[in-house]
């Protein structure tokens, strides 16, 4: 679709209706990539109609400003059901990875697990036409960044943490993700969520708070590993808010394959050190396979899509999700212990969820 500024006002598909990649303003076309910078996600949606003052032709400032007031990424809308179905299977996978990592990790170091499932992720996403669309040089940087922040990094983080605290807690941390998607891009845009949402988001931390105690507190808490899942969380909401500023132009299989094909790269020295420390067992080559052909690239495509619909403030929400699938894989496969603090925080997380995908 498109916008099209035309008197003193501009029209939509209708109140949901998405932006598309140019505007067109009193019959000039402007690329999104021209002198009225980039629009944000490629489907940030319009809350309702809005009259506008019609910016002239060729004032580029006056579209910018138009750009800026679409493009904050924050949609207000409630989720629609693809949106939904995107949102809990990409929570099932995310949440299942943390027993992947832990099976791969009685066999492999770390630096081997990130490299290996960001190189089998490129591989499975090479099959795809549109994975392989060229980006052009002068998006590169971006598009590595990207890729290095919310994929590599996370990736040997996460597998790092998990040598010190338990698959579970691990799953629970990452629920943080959302809170640090919303301070980062108010950072950037300077614009406050809706009052419902920053309630959910609230209320989500609370429960992160309830889940992750006990195990901060006890004989089992780890300030390293737990140290290194934060991090980890702070690099997916910075990639969150960095992707769709190019997966309007490229289209987020595109930018998600060369995002981790870079991560892969500049990651490899730390792979080829722990060679020497890593062993060769069938489970922990199947669960790497599981992790990266299906957790780190169809997943994380599926990601991309989702923060492209939705914004990046809401796109991270599987984040309180997740626990609920970490805690019951942890308990059930791995043995490990829950206490009834977490469940119920696992409640109080969810309906964080839920408040935080309102309509406003």
């Amino acid at each position: 679709g498109r916008v099209v500024v035309s008197g003193a006002e501009w029209s939509s598909r209708g109140p949901s209706g998405r932006l598309g990649g140019r505007v067109v303003v009193s019959g000039a076309e402007w690329s999104s990539r021209g002198p009225s910078g980039r629009l944000g996600g490629p489907s940030s949606r319009l809350g309702s109609f809005s009259r506008v003052a019609a910016p002239g032709a060729d004032d580029p400032g006056a579209l910018v400003s138009l750009a800026d007031r679409l493009g904050d990424g924050l949609s207000r809308d409630a989720f629609a059901r693809t949106d939904w179905v995107l949102l809990f299977s990409i929570s099932g996978i995310y949440g299942s990875a943390f027993l992947w990592i832990a099976i791969a990790l009685r066999s492999l170091e770390p630096g081997v697990i990130a490299v290996g499932r960001l190189t089998l992720a490129v591989a499975a996403l090479a099959v795809v036409p549109a994975a392989r669309r060229r980006i052009e040089r002068s998006d590169w940087a971006l598009v590595a960044a990207a890729g290095m922040i919310g994929q590599g990094a996370p990736a040997f983080l996460i597998a790092a943490a998990e040598q010190h605290i338990s698959s579970a807690l691990t799953g629970m941390l990452v629920s943080g993700v959302p809170i640090m998607a919303v301070a980062i891009n108010v950072l950037v845009t300077r614009r406050r969520p809706g009052r419902i949402q920053l309630m959910g988001l609230g209320v989500g931390f609370i429960g992160i708070l309830m889940l992750s105690l006990p195990d901060l507190t006890g004989s089992g808490g780890s300030a390293l590993g737990v140290s290194m899942v934060l991090l980890a969380t702070v690099g997916y909401a910075v990639a969150g808010n960095l992707y769709p500023r190019v997966s309007q132009t490229y289209g987020p299989l595109a930018v998600t394959m060369w995002g981790q094909a870079a991560a892969a790269l500049m990651l490899l020295p730390v792979g080829f050190l722990a060679l020497g420390g890593s062993s060769f067992e069938w489970g922990s080559v199947v669960a790497l396979l599981i992790l990266g052909v299906i957790g780190t690239g169809i997943a994380r495509a599926m990601m991309v899509t989702l923060i492209g619909r939705v914004g990046p403030r809401r796109g991270p929400v599987i984040s309180y999700v997740i626990p609920v699938v970490a805690l019951i894989l942890g308990v059930s496969v791995l043995g490990e212990s829950v206490e009834a603090i977490q469940v119920a925080g696992v409640a109080v997380a969810l309906v964080g969820g839920f408040l935080v995908t309102r309509a406003e």
